[in-house]
């Protein structure tokens, strides 16, 4: 220390000069400068430590918008996350509303990116200090270290969502083909495809479209407005999904308008964007795939349109597998479906016409009247087997079909059970499903709902037997036990029936049955064309 300093004891010292309560409040700022700095240093560890305490991207943005507004001491705090191509994603706010066309003068605000490795993932914004003052250098150098670290916690997270994408894909692909190969029905199982779709995404709503004679029809929905866009149609030509559908190329949207207007559907709120990828691909795709979310959520980007692009093939592929499956079990159950009916022809009915033409010469020469009747009765009722035999082997030869006229006419005596109380008899004989046309078996089953309706509400009968045959005529006979037909009773129904014959080039007849009751029987040639209207 200088001499002159150091005296002290001289009048002429520089003491009384310098002032010791302005050099003790200097210290007494330096310090308070350099706890604050310990402060925001230590505080800036915490917040690092705190984002890369969690895996979710979601809650890893949260606490990255917080700490920033923590430690720069700043009113509002914004990250704007920059998406595909440029453009910018979903905005993370702490601390008011972060509208970026309400930023406070210049000089009031910071603004400092967020990198993962050397791309910009988005632009941390913090406007107004809470003490009113302006950001500096300091500020700018703590938020610029947390977005160093938050990159870092980013890229984990990140990496750690592909992760679990991953496994999901894997895991909604491994329930699909179960699914399949367990035997669900197809409805149940696009129903498991559009759910698993959904979850593979983090989706709000997932939807499969199969084509269907130029069009796109939504077969099963899951999520958010799942009841509302399930079953609406998508014209091939001229739609972003039929695009797709052709082109075997995916394609995000930025919002779901276009797709909702072609399909011409309104929704009670707004979706956000939507990824649209095929279903197939080439000769072989069924359709597209969709899912989106709500408007903010977070963008379908490459990342999604991978994992749903996967499941896709995976599921078009097991879908592919499981129709050539039923095909094959189908032609299994043809084949011995052939095999029953060449031996029921080959051996039961020749056996049974050999017994009855046994009984036959055993009747002629019977002295007895009433062994002979016996006798008769006896090759009536295996000449009844014989038809019914035939009956069934007819039915093996041609393949299930729920629009075939034997189905048709058996869903028709089947709801005809609740109106008589009782099931009816039935019995279809000859090839009916292979030498009746379209015209006449729509007649057909017309006229045995008619019969049926009136037996159960005029007849009081107790049995009604059904009989449709065909051979070059098709012949429906209704018979029953009932009270008969009353001589003024209203005609109104049987005269349709009468209209509908004489229109076809047949007959129609309706009469007492040999043991009581009422028989009708309507008869049209099995090809017949309706007569021309005089």
């Amino acid at each position: 220390m200088p001499s002159d300093i150091r005296s002290g004891q001289d009048g002429s010292g520089l003491l009384p000069q310098l002032r010791l309560d302005e050099l003790l409040a200097e210290l007494q700022t330096r310090l308070a400068a350099v706890l604050t700095t310990r402060d925001r240093v230590h505080a800036l560890v915490e917040a690092v430590v705190t984002i890369e305490s969690d895996l979710d991207l979601d809650v890893v943005l949260r606490r990255i918008v917080e700490a920033a507004a923590t430690l720069a001491g700043a009113r509002r705090c914004s990250l704007r996350v920059i998406g595909e191509d440029d453009r910018l994603g979903r905005l993370v706010t702490a601390g008011g509303h972060g509208d970026p066309g309400a930023d406070p003068p210049p000089g009031r605000s910071l603004s400092v990116p967020v990198r993962v490795r050397d791309a910009v993932f988005g632009t941390l914004e913090l406007a107004g200090r809470k003490d009113g003052g302006e950001f500096d250098e300091n500020d700018e150098n703590i938020v610029t270290a947390l977005a160093v670290a938050a990159g870092v916690a980013i890229e984990n997270a990140r990496l750690y969502e592909e992760a679990r994408g991953r496994e999901r894909w894997l895991q909604a692909s491994a329930d699909v083909s179960a699914s399949l190969l367990s035997g669900t029905e197809p409805d149940e199982v696009l129903v498991l495809v559009a759910e698993r779709a959904r979850q593979v995404c983090s989706a709000a709503t997932a939807g499969v479209l199969l084509a269907t004679g130029g069009e796109l029809v939504a077969e099963a929905t899951a999520g958010r407005h799942a009841d509302a866009l399930r079953g609406m149609r998508l014209r091939v030509d001229d739609t972003v999904a039929g695009r797709v559908y052709r082109s075997g190329r995916s394609v995000v949207l930025a919002d779901a308008d276009e797709f909702l207007r072609a399909a011409g559907i309104r929704l009670p709120d707004v979706i956000g964007p939507v990824l649209i990828v095929p279903l197939g691909s080439g000769p072989a795709a069924r359709g597209v795939l969709t899912v989106c979310d709500p408007p903010g959520g977070p963008t379908l980007g490459r990342s999604a349109r991978r994992l749903l692009e996967a499941f896709a093939a995976q599921a078009a592929v097991a879908l592919e597998l499981a129709d050539r499956r039923r095909d094959a079990e189908r032609l299994v159950l043809l084949e011995e479906r052939g095999r029953i009916a060449k031996d029921l022809h080959d051996t039961v009915i020749q056996r049974l016409f050999a017994t009855a033409m046994t009984l036959m010469g055993a009747a002629r020469a019977a002295e007895r009247h009433d062994v002979a009747a016996r006798v008769r009765r006896a090759v009536d009722d295996l000449d009844d087997t014989i038809r019914q035999i035939r009956s069934t082997i007819f039915a093996l030869q041609v393949a299930p079909d729920e629009r075939a006229l034997r189905s048709r006419i058996r869903r028709v005596t089947d709801r005809a059970e609740e109106m008589l109380g009782f099931a009816p008899e039935v019995r279809l004989d000859g090839p009916l499903d292979l030498t009746v046309d379209d015209g006449v078996a729509a007649q057909v089953t017309s006229v045995l709902a008619e019969a049926l309706s009136n037996a159960a509400r005029h007849a009081k009968a107790h049995r009604v037997s059904v009989t449709v045959s065909a051979a070059d005529d098709v012949v429906v006979r209704v018979a029953d036990d009932g009270i008969g037909i009353s001589p003024g009773g209203r005609r109104s129904g049987l005269r349709n029936l009468a209209e509908r014959a004489e229109r076809l080039g047949g007959s129609f007849h309706v009469g007492p049955g040999e043991r009581g009751g009422s028989v009708l029987e309507w008869r049209v040639p099995a090809h017949a064309s309706p007569a021309k209207e005089p």
